[in-house]
């Protein structure tokens, strides 16, 4: 029975980091674009960074 939850935590980990990285990667785009709105920009990933990371340990901590 530990196999599934070992797997179970790989899944949520690897859908944590591919969320991040999509994150990170629309952030820089919209800065290049409008550098003016950095600011606002870089808060709002920042915010949306914790939430994915917030329910990543959420999940892993409920297997």
């Amino acid at each position: 029975m530990e196999i599934p939850k070992i797997v179970g935590a790989g899944i949520v980990v690897l859908g944590v980091g591919i969320g991040l990285g999509k994150i990170g990667a629309a952030a820089l785009e919209a800065i290049a674009r409008q550098p003016e709105q950095s600011g606002k920009i870089q808060t709002a990933m920042l915010i949306a960074a914790a939430l994915i990371e917030g329910i990543g340990f959420a999940a892993l901590f409920a297997a």
